[in-house]
Protein backbone atom coordinates (compact mmCIF):
# COMPACT_ATOMS: atom_id res chain seq x y z
CA UNK A 1 0.00 0.00 0.00
CA UNK A 2 2.80 2.35 0.80
CA UNK A 3 5.06 1.36 -2.60
CA UNK A 4 1.23 1.79 -4.26
CA UNK A 5 0.24 5.18 -2.88
CA UNK A 6 4.30 6.79 -2.25
CA UNK A 7 3.35 6.50 1.52
CA UNK A 8 6.24 6.13 3.80
CA UNK A 9 5.38 3.20 6.65
CA UNK A 10 5.28 5.48 8.79
CA UNK A 11 2.66 7.73 7.73
CA UNK A 12 0.22 4.42 7.11
CA UNK A 13 0.37 3.38 11.03
CA UNK A 14 -0.61 7.15 11.74
CA UNK A 15 -3.19 7.95 9.67
CA UNK A 16 -4.64 4.18 8.03
CA UNK A 17 -7.58 2.26 9.98
CA UNK A 18 -7.39 -1.59 10.44
CA UNK A 19 -9.34 -2.01 6.50
CA UNK A 20 -6.13 -0.26 5.04
CA UNK A 21 -3.69 -2.53 7.02
CA UNK A 22 -5.64 -5.50 6.17
CA UNK A 23 -5.78 -4.82 2.55
CA UNK A 24 -1.54 -4.28 2.67
CA UNK A 25 -1.21 -7.31 4.28
CA UNK A 26 -3.11 -8.77 1.57
CA UNK A 27 -1.49 -7.18 -1.29
CA UNK A 28 1.73 -8.06 0.41
CA UNK A 29 1.30 -11.87 0.33
CA UNK A 30 -0.23 -12.02 -2.85
CA UNK A 31 2.92 -10.37 -4.06
CA UNK A 32 5.34 -12.47 -2.21
CA UNK A 33 3.23 -15.80 -3.60
CA UNK A 34 3.26 -14.39 -7.17
CA UNK A 35 7.11 -13.98 -6.58
CA UNK A 36 7.51 -17.41 -5.19
CA UNK A 37 5.02 -19.07 -7.98
CA UNK A 38 7.38 -17.04 -10.79
CA UNK A 39 10.25 -18.73 -8.84
CA UNK A 40 9.47 -22.02 -8.39
CA UNK A 41 9.57 -22.08 -4.90
CA UNK A 42 7.06 -22.91 -2.43
CA UNK A 43 5.77 -20.49 -0.11
CA UNK A 44 5.80 -22.72 2.98
CA UNK A 45 4.05 -22.51 6.20
CA UNK A 46 4.56 -18.73 7.04
CA UNK A 47 3.52 -19.63 10.93
CA UNK A 48 3.77 -22.82 12.03
CA UNK A 49 0.77 -24.63 14.35
CA UNK A 50 2.64 -24.68 17.52
CA UNK A 51 2.99 -21.10 17.00
CA UNK A 52 -0.54 -20.55 16.25
CA UNK A 53 -1.51 -22.38 19.51
CA UNK A 54 0.98 -20.17 21.56
CA UNK A 55 -0.57 -17.21 20.16
CA UNK A 56 -3.66 -18.29 21.13
CA UNK A 57 -3.09 -19.48 24.27
CA UNK A 58 -1.44 -16.13 25.20
CA UNK A 59 -4.50 -14.05 23.91
CA UNK A 60 -7.07 -15.83 25.07
CA UNK A 61 -5.47 -17.13 28.39
CA UNK A 62 -7.03 -20.76 27.62
CA UNK A 63 -5.15 -23.82 25.76
CA UNK A 64 -6.89 -24.88 23.09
Amino acid sequence: MGRRYSKLPSELLKNADSFDVMVMDVAHTYEAYLNAKENKKGMGDFVSQDDLEAYHTKVTGKEK
